[in-house]
Protein backbone atom coordinates (compact mmCIF):
# COMPACT_ATOMS: atom_id res chain seq x y z
CA UNK A 1 0.00 0.00 0.00
CA UNK A 2 1.48 3.35 -1.10
CA UNK A 3 0.87 5.86 1.80
CA UNK A 4 0.01 9.40 1.80
CA UNK A 5 -1.92 9.87 -1.79
CA UNK A 6 -5.27 8.31 -2.36
CA UNK A 7 -4.37 8.34 -6.70
CA UNK A 8 -1.10 8.37 -7.42
CA UNK A 9 -0.13 9.30 -10.62
CA UNK A 10 2.56 7.02 -11.62
CA UNK A 11 4.69 7.98 -14.90
CA UNK A 12 5.80 4.85 -16.45
CA UNK A 13 6.68 5.82 -19.60
CA UNK A 14 10.56 6.17 -20.70
CA UNK A 15 11.86 9.55 -21.35
CA UNK A 16 12.29 10.20 -25.42
CA UNK A 17 15.13 11.54 -25.79
CA UNK A 18 16.22 14.88 -26.70
CA UNK A 19 16.61 15.24 -30.39
CA UNK A 20 19.89 16.74 -31.58
CA UNK A 21 20.46 18.23 -34.74
CA UNK A 22 23.13 21.19 -36.24
CA UNK A 23 21.90 24.06 -37.45
CA UNK A 24 22.80 26.91 -39.36
CA UNK A 25 20.94 30.11 -38.23
CA UNK A 26 20.98 32.90 -35.45
CA UNK A 27 20.87 31.79 -32.40
CA UNK A 28 18.15 34.04 -31.02
CA UNK A 29 15.49 32.29 -33.46
CA UNK A 30 16.93 28.47 -32.24
CA UNK A 31 16.45 29.50 -28.74
CA UNK A 32 13.10 30.76 -29.43
CA UNK A 33 12.01 27.34 -30.73
CA UNK A 34 9.64 25.33 -28.38
CA UNK A 35 11.56 22.87 -26.58
CA UNK A 36 15.12 24.50 -26.85
CA UNK A 37 16.66 22.78 -23.95
CA UNK A 38 20.15 23.98 -24.75
CA UNK A 39 22.34 25.32 -27.92
CA UNK A 40 26.10 25.22 -28.36
CA UNK A 41 28.18 27.35 -30.46
CA UNK A 42 31.99 26.79 -31.37
CA UNK A 43 34.98 28.64 -31.71
CA UNK A 44 35.58 32.67 -31.00
CA UNK A 45 33.41 33.70 -33.34
CA UNK A 46 30.05 32.37 -31.71
CA UNK A 47 27.67 35.56 -31.09
CA UNK A 48 27.84 35.95 -27.02
CA UNK A 49 24.27 35.15 -25.56
CA UNK A 50 22.96 35.95 -21.65
CA UNK A 51 20.27 33.21 -22.21
CA UNK A 52 21.55 30.56 -19.72
CA UNK A 53 20.79 27.68 -22.56
CA UNK A 54 23.55 29.04 -24.83
CA UNK A 55 27.01 28.05 -24.31
CA UNK A 56 30.33 29.29 -26.06
CA UNK A 57 32.32 25.96 -26.83
CA UNK A 58 36.01 26.76 -26.60
CA UNK A 59 37.10 24.47 -29.85
CA UNK A 60 37.23 26.31 -33.13
CA UNK A 61 35.04 24.78 -36.14
CA UNK A 62 36.93 23.99 -39.45
CA UNK A 63 33.76 24.61 -41.21
CA UNK A 64 32.79 27.79 -41.88
CA UNK A 65 29.85 29.09 -40.62
CA UNK A 66 29.98 26.79 -38.27
CA UNK A 67 26.56 24.99 -37.03
CA UNK A 68 25.24 25.33 -34.19
CA UNK A 69 24.62 22.54 -32.25
CA UNK A 70 20.77 22.14 -30.86
CA UNK A 71 18.95 20.05 -27.77
CA UNK A 72 15.51 20.43 -28.04
CA UNK A 73 12.86 18.25 -26.13
CA UNK A 74 9.11 17.73 -26.86
CA UNK A 75 8.01 19.97 -23.50
CA UNK A 76 8.35 23.55 -21.42
CA UNK A 77 11.52 24.75 -20.54
CA UNK A 78 12.89 26.69 -18.05
CA UNK A 79 16.13 27.63 -17.31
CA UNK A 80 18.70 30.11 -15.07
CA UNK A 81 21.28 30.35 -13.32
CA UNK A 82 23.15 29.74 -9.85
CA UNK A 83 26.48 31.28 -9.35
CA UNK A 84 28.67 29.81 -11.76
CA UNK A 85 26.56 27.09 -12.93
CA UNK A 86 23.72 27.38 -16.11
CA UNK A 87 20.85 25.26 -16.89
CA UNK A 88 17.84 24.64 -18.22
CA UNK A 89 15.31 21.95 -17.92
CA UNK A 90 12.45 20.37 -19.27
CA UNK A 91 9.90 17.47 -19.95
CA UNK A 92 12.19 14.89 -17.22
CA UNK A 93 15.49 16.46 -18.71
CA UNK A 94 18.37 18.36 -17.36
CA UNK A 95 21.39 20.56 -18.37
CA UNK A 96 23.73 22.20 -16.35
CA UNK A 97 26.81 23.87 -17.40
CA UNK A 98 29.91 25.34 -15.48
CA UNK A 99 32.72 27.10 -16.75
CA UNK A 100 35.98 28.42 -14.76
CA UNK A 101 38.96 29.96 -14.38
CA UNK A 102 41.40 27.68 -12.99
CA UNK A 103 43.85 30.76 -11.85
CA UNK A 104 41.00 31.68 -9.64
CA UNK A 105 40.36 28.13 -7.78
CA UNK A 106 43.88 26.75 -7.22
CA UNK A 107 45.13 25.23 -10.62
CA UNK A 108 43.49 22.14 -12.63
CA UNK A 109 43.02 19.58 -9.96
CA UNK A 110 41.50 22.23 -7.64
CA UNK A 111 39.21 24.05 -10.58
CA UNK A 112 37.96 20.19 -11.53
CA UNK A 113 36.95 19.25 -8.36
CA UNK A 114 35.00 22.86 -7.66
CA UNK A 115 33.53 21.91 -11.12
CA UNK A 116 32.21 18.67 -9.88
CA UNK A 117 31.22 19.88 -6.58
CA UNK A 118 29.32 22.00 -7.81
CA UNK A 119 27.41 20.05 -10.25
CA UNK A 120 26.75 17.02 -7.86
CA UNK A 121 25.58 19.96 -5.08
CA UNK A 122 23.23 21.06 -8.01
CA UNK A 123 21.58 18.04 -9.60
CA UNK A 124 20.74 16.72 -6.56
CA UNK A 125 18.53 18.95 -5.91
CA UNK A 126 16.91 18.17 -9.07
CA UNK A 127 14.30 15.70 -10.16
CA UNK A 128 16.63 14.68 -13.09
CA UNK A 129 19.34 13.39 -10.97
CA UNK A 130 20.26 10.44 -13.50
CA UNK A 131 23.73 11.75 -15.50
CA UNK A 132 23.53 10.16 -18.76
CA UNK A 133 26.30 12.61 -20.42
CA UNK A 134 29.08 14.90 -19.68
CA UNK A 135 31.40 16.76 -21.57
CA UNK A 136 35.27 18.18 -20.71
CA UNK A 137 37.19 20.44 -22.14
CA UNK A 138 40.14 22.01 -20.71
CA UNK A 139 43.08 23.89 -22.09
CA UNK A 140 46.57 22.16 -22.82
CA UNK A 141 45.47 18.97 -21.64
CA UNK A 142 48.63 17.71 -22.74
CA UNK A 143 50.90 20.19 -21.06
CA UNK A 144 53.01 18.25 -18.49
CA UNK A 145 54.94 14.75 -18.43
CA UNK A 146 53.81 11.95 -16.51
CA UNK A 147 51.49 12.61 -13.54
CA UNK A 148 52.06 16.06 -14.14
CA UNK A 149 50.42 16.02 -17.45
CA UNK A 150 47.25 18.64 -17.47
CA UNK A 151 44.93 15.47 -17.86
CA UNK A 152 45.92 13.33 -15.28
CA UNK A 153 45.23 16.84 -13.18
CA UNK A 154 42.32 17.08 -14.55
CA UNK A 155 41.00 13.17 -13.80
CA UNK A 156 42.60 13.68 -9.94
CA UNK A 157 40.27 16.25 -9.72
CA UNK A 158 37.21 14.93 -11.27
CA UNK A 159 37.55 12.36 -9.00
CA UNK A 160 37.98 13.91 -5.77
CA UNK A 161 34.78 16.40 -6.76
CA UNK A 162 32.49 13.61 -7.82
CA UNK A 163 31.97 11.95 -4.84
CA UNK A 164 28.94 9.78 -5.17
CA UNK A 165 27.68 11.81 -8.13
CA UNK A 166 27.95 8.36 -10.29
CA UNK A 167 27.81 6.00 -7.03
CA UNK A 168 24.94 4.32 -9.64
CA UNK A 169 27.63 3.73 -12.52
CA UNK A 170 29.65 6.70 -14.47
CA UNK A 171 28.17 8.17 -17.61
CA UNK A 172 29.30 8.46 -21.17
CA UNK A 173 32.06 11.10 -21.59
CA UNK A 174 34.12 13.18 -23.47
CA UNK A 175 37.49 15.25 -22.47
CA UNK A 176 39.13 16.99 -24.88
CA UNK A 177 41.61 20.00 -25.18
CA UNK A 178 41.10 23.50 -26.40
CA UNK A 179 43.49 25.42 -28.13
CA UNK A 180 41.82 28.67 -26.20
CA UNK A 181 42.99 29.88 -22.73
CA UNK A 182 45.36 27.83 -21.58
CA UNK A 183 43.07 28.08 -18.05
CA UNK A 184 39.48 27.88 -19.12
CA UNK A 185 37.52 24.75 -17.69
CA UNK A 186 34.36 23.98 -19.31
CA UNK A 187 32.00 20.95 -18.26
CA UNK A 188 28.13 20.60 -19.27
CA UNK A 189 26.02 17.76 -18.32
CA UNK A 190 22.37 16.15 -19.42
CA UNK A 191 20.45 14.43 -17.25
CA UNK A 192 17.11 12.79 -16.88
CA UNK A 193 14.83 11.73 -13.84
CA UNK A 194 15.09 8.32 -15.55
CA UNK A 195 17.95 6.12 -15.53
CA UNK A 196 19.82 5.12 -19.05
CA UNK A 197 21.94 1.86 -19.37
CA UNK A 198 25.73 2.23 -19.62
CA UNK A 199 26.75 0.13 -22.33
CA UNK A 200 30.75 -1.22 -22.58
CA UNK A 201 32.76 -2.01 -25.37
CA UNK A 202 34.05 -5.60 -25.83
CA UNK A 203 37.24 -4.36 -27.37
CA UNK A 204 38.37 -2.17 -24.97
CA UNK A 205 39.17 -2.25 -21.10
CA UNK A 206 36.78 -0.37 -19.10
CA UNK A 207 38.28 3.31 -18.84
CA UNK A 208 37.88 3.20 -14.72
CA UNK A 209 39.37 -0.35 -14.99
CA UNK A 210 43.44 1.35 -16.71
CA UNK A 211 46.86 0.56 -15.44
CA UNK A 212 48.62 2.96 -13.07
CA UNK A 213 50.87 3.79 -16.58
CA UNK A 214 47.75 5.98 -17.10
CA UNK A 215 47.66 8.22 -14.16
CA UNK A 216 47.08 7.85 -10.80
CA UNK A 217 43.44 8.25 -10.84
CA UNK A 218 41.38 6.31 -13.64
CA UNK A 219 39.16 8.03 -16.43
CA UNK A 220 35.74 7.98 -15.20
CA UNK A 221 33.54 6.99 -17.39
CA UNK A 222 31.20 5.00 -19.58
CA UNK A 223 32.17 4.26 -23.37
CA UNK A 224 28.44 4.83 -23.76
CA UNK A 225 24.94 5.38 -22.54
CA UNK A 226 21.72 4.03 -23.77
CA UNK A 227 19.18 6.92 -22.58
CA UNK A 228 15.74 5.86 -21.06
CA UNK A 229 13.44 5.14 -24.10
CA UNK A 230 16.73 3.23 -25.09
CA UNK A 231 16.11 5.41 -28.71
CA UNK A 232 19.61 6.94 -28.76
CA UNK A 233 22.99 5.68 -28.06
CA UNK A 234 25.07 8.59 -26.85
CA UNK A 235 28.50 7.95 -27.73
CA UNK A 236 31.62 8.97 -25.66
CA UNK A 237 34.51 10.10 -27.24
CA UNK A 238 35.71 7.58 -29.20
CA UNK A 239 39.62 7.33 -30.58
CA UNK A 240 42.06 4.08 -31.54
CA UNK A 241 42.35 2.22 -28.41
CA UNK A 242 42.08 -1.42 -27.97
CA UNK A 243 42.25 -3.13 -24.41
CA UNK A 244 44.26 -0.29 -22.96
CA UNK A 245 46.34 0.64 -25.60
CA UNK A 246 46.89 3.43 -28.18
CA UNK A 247 46.62 1.84 -31.86
CA UNK A 248 48.41 3.49 -34.83
CA UNK A 249 50.49 6.03 -33.88
CA UNK A 250 51.35 8.73 -36.47
CA UNK A 251 48.69 7.09 -38.73
CA UNK A 252 46.19 9.16 -38.97
CA UNK A 253 44.09 6.60 -41.65
CA UNK A 254 44.52 3.48 -39.44
CA UNK A 255 43.27 5.52 -36.47
CA UNK A 256 40.45 6.49 -38.23
CA UNK A 257 39.76 2.86 -39.17
CA UNK A 258 39.90 1.49 -35.63
CA UNK A 259 37.77 4.44 -33.97
CA UNK A 260 34.78 3.58 -36.56
CA UNK A 261 35.90 -0.31 -36.13
CA UNK A 262 35.25 0.66 -32.21
CA UNK A 263 32.05 2.85 -32.63
CA UNK A 264 30.35 -0.63 -34.68
CA UNK A 265 31.23 -2.64 -31.26
CA UNK A 266 29.39 -0.12 -29.21
CA UNK A 267 26.37 -0.05 -31.57
CA UNK A 268 26.41 -4.19 -31.55
CA UNK A 269 27.21 -4.04 -27.34
CA UNK A 270 23.64 -1.84 -27.37
CA UNK A 271 21.98 -4.72 -29.86
CA UNK A 272 21.76 -1.75 -31.99
CA UNK A 273 21.73 -2.33 -36.16
CA UNK A 274 25.43 -1.26 -37.76
CA UNK A 275 26.00 1.64 -39.43
CA UNK A 276 25.24 5.61 -38.89
CA UNK A 277 22.85 7.96 -40.70
CA UNK A 278 21.46 11.40 -41.66
CA UNK A 279 20.09 11.66 -37.81
CA UNK A 280 22.90 10.52 -36.41
CA UNK A 281 25.07 13.19 -35.16
CA UNK A 282 28.44 12.96 -34.66
CA UNK A 283 32.06 15.52 -33.76
CA UNK A 284 35.32 14.62 -34.84
CA UNK A 285 37.85 15.97 -32.54
CA UNK A 286 41.26 16.36 -34.94
CA UNK A 287 44.64 17.37 -33.14
CA UNK A 288 46.23 18.77 -36.13
CA UNK A 289 44.59 21.67 -38.08
CA UNK A 290 46.83 20.28 -41.86
CA UNK A 291 44.74 16.94 -40.92
CA UNK A 292 41.44 18.27 -41.15
CA UNK A 293 40.63 17.74 -44.54
CA UNK A 294 41.89 14.13 -44.80
CA UNK A 295 39.51 13.60 -42.20
CA UNK A 296 36.39 14.91 -43.52
CA UNK A 297 37.32 12.95 -46.61
CA UNK A 298 37.65 10.31 -44.92
CA UNK A 299 34.28 10.28 -42.77
CA UNK A 300 32.06 11.42 -46.27
CA UNK A 301 33.43 8.38 -47.29
CA UNK A 302 33.04 5.74 -45.36
CA UNK A 303 29.50 7.98 -43.53
CA UNK A 304 28.23 9.51 -46.49
CA UNK A 305 25.21 11.48 -45.22
CA UNK A 306 26.10 11.31 -41.48
CA UNK A 307 26.40 14.97 -40.21
CA UNK A 308 29.64 15.20 -38.84
CA UNK A 309 31.41 18.34 -37.19
CA UNK A 310 34.86 18.44 -37.07
CA UNK A 311 36.27 20.75 -34.47
CA UNK A 312 40.31 21.38 -33.25
CA UNK A 313 40.81 19.77 -30.23
CA UNK A 314 43.46 17.61 -28.67
CA UNK A 315 42.92 14.17 -27.07
CA UNK A 316 43.52 13.13 -24.11
CA UNK A 317 46.43 10.62 -25.23
CA UNK A 318 48.78 13.09 -26.93
CA UNK A 319 49.66 9.76 -29.51
CA UNK A 320 45.98 10.03 -30.78
CA UNK A 321 45.19 12.30 -33.40
CA UNK A 322 41.37 11.83 -33.77
CA UNK A 323 38.57 10.88 -31.38
CA UNK A 324 35.01 10.91 -32.20
CA UNK A 325 31.47 11.25 -30.65
CA UNK A 326 27.79 11.56 -30.69
CA UNK A 327 24.42 10.34 -31.27
CA UNK A 328 22.77 7.08 -32.95
CA UNK A 329 19.13 7.45 -33.01
CA UNK A 330 17.58 3.66 -33.24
Amino acid sequence: MMQGCENPQIDLQPRRAPQVSYRVGEAAALLAEPGTLALFGFGAGTPASTDPRCLQVALEAFDAPAPLELWQVDAPVSCGRDGALRWSAGGGWLFVAIELDEREHGGPTAAARLAYEQLHRFVATREAQHVLRVWNYLGAINHGDGDAERYKHFCDGRAAGMGDFFAEGFPAATAIGHHGDEHRLQVYLLASDQPGLRVENPRQVSAWCYPRQYGRTPPSFARAMSLPAQDVLAISGTAAVVGHASAHEDDLDAQLEETLVNLEALLASAGMAAGFDTRSPLKAYVRHAADAARVRDFLQQRLPGVPVLLLHGDICRRELLVEIDGWRYA
